[in-house]
């Protein structure tokens, strides 16, 4: 269940539940049938699905007048069971469920499991307020209904990382040893049924200690030998190339890029979206060697501990040395040194830039776009094409050298030019 639907269900399926005779049925579907324009969702009424309009499934579920026969009741979501208070001294409907399942798309096809978690609301006229808690956290939000769709807006109060965590004890291993300071909040705005979405994050003093990373240099994988020491230098072309491709503020993050996780949030709303990842190249390293590549919340939750982690036992040297000696280039390659190795003959700091970046290039998907180029000759040389533009520190026109330089590449058949970026100054 993505945000939308939970939206509407906790706030809109109240409001028909319980109807259980015909007529009774009957007269909710007439109740609730959209008017001209209005935002409406399939709503399943015993053996009926009809639209209705979802601003007046939101005003009657607040109504006073009809509130209170949901009072007491308890109705079956995606989120888990709901259960429904009207408290009319307040005119506030509070809705609580526990467990609790709330799916992001961002954070993987899993759906995230809360051990409990409350939210109410109360309206007047087209306005909406209220609060929303899961175990530590608390907020407050504010909504604006329209026909049209309803516009929200979140703020989670500034709550102890340590405790946040805590929600999820049973399901990462790492919590039982690991000791976390700092500090988290954010606010988000939602604009339903579009979907958009902006996170605005904030850490304080995020440190992650007690999990034994400084081991990890050493780490064996299928590749089966650890990195070598001044196995590529900072300003090697595949290593600039990788930052470009995968994290460009690499240098300057502690291990997770809160814009980056705002981007992807953002963009990763819809049920068909292309799916934006925000894993640093420390996330990355922890998922390698750590974590496994199953998409799911709590994977990404414990990536974040190691990656915190290793910024501080490792350094952004040791991790990249990491990075680049386990990261899989498809066709059974693992590592920079196989990949340069198999595709062009040379040792890793022997490779020139444009041959830095065709690799660079292939790390999002590496085993489609290994069979991309074995099938046809070529790899997506848009996405190569902005990488050479990405790459810092390069004056700009090299830049746009090296960007034409790949749509003529000896090892790129039959690929035109694509380069139609304004390229960054």
């Amino acid at each position: 269940m993505n945000l939308r639907t939970c939206v509407c269900l906790l706030l809109g399926l109240a409001a028909v539940a319980g109807a259980g005779l015909s007529a009774a049925a009957l007269v909710v579907r007439a109740v609730l049938a959209p008017l001209p324009g209005e935002w409406a969702i399939p709503l399943r009424l015993g053996p009926w699905t009809v639209q209705a309009g979802v601003p007046s499934m939101v005003r009657l579920a607040t109504a006073p007048w009809a509130a209170p026969l949901l009072h007491g009741r308890s109705i079956a979501t995606d989120a888990g069971r709901v259960h429904v208070d009207w408290q009319p001294e307040q005119r506030r409907l509070t809705l609580r469920c526990a467990p609790c399942r709330l799916r992001l798309p961002a954070l993987g096809g899993q759906a995230l499991l809360l051990p409990s978690a409350r939210l109410s609301a109360t309206r007047q006229g087209e306005s909406l307020w209220g609060e929303v808690a899961a175990g530590p956290l608390r907020g407050e939000w504010r909504g604006t209904l329209s026909r049209q769709g309803l516009q929200l807006q979140l703020a989670v109060a500034d709550t102890p990382i340590a405790d946040a965590y805590a929600l999820f004890g049973g399901a990462i291993p790492e919590l039982a040893r690991v000791r976390l300071q700092g500090r988290f909040a954010f606010t988000a705005q939602l604009r339903l049924p579009q979907g958009e979405l902006r996170v605005q994050p904030r850490f304080e003093g995020f440190e992650v200690q007690g999990l034994g990373s400084e081991q990890l240099l050493h780490a064996l994988t299928v590749c089966g030998t650890p990195p070598r020491a001044g196995y590529l230098s900072d300003h090697s072309p595949l290593v600039r190339a990788v930052i470009a491709a995968e994290d460009q503020r690499f240098f300057e993050h502690l291990g997770y890029d809160a814009a980056e996780l705002a981007a992807a949030l953002a963009g990763n709303q819809r049920e068909d979206a292309a799916l934006r990842g925000a894993s640093t190249l420390s996330q990355q390293v922890a998922k390698l060697l750590i974590t496994g590549d199953e998409r799911s919340p709590v994977r990404k939750l414990r990536e974040l501990l190691w990656a915190v982690e290793m910024e501080r036992t490792l350094g952004k040297a040791r991790i990249l040395r990491l990075y680049l000696a386990h990261a899989p280039w498809g066709e059974g390659l693992c590592g920079a040194e196989a990949a340069a190795r198999h595709h062009f003959g040379v040792r890793a700091h022997e490779l020139e830039p444009a041959q830095a970046v065709w690799l660079a290039a292939m790390l999002h998907n590496p085993v489609l776009e290994a069979q991309r180029w074995k099938a046809s000759g070529q790899i997506n040389l848009a996405r190569a094409q902005r990488i050479a533009l990405a790459l810092r520190p390069m004056p700009r026109a090299e830049r746009l050298a090296l960007a034409a330089e790949l749509a003529r590449a000896p090892w790129a058949t039959g690929v035109p030019a694509v380069l139609e970026l304004a390229p960054p100054e």
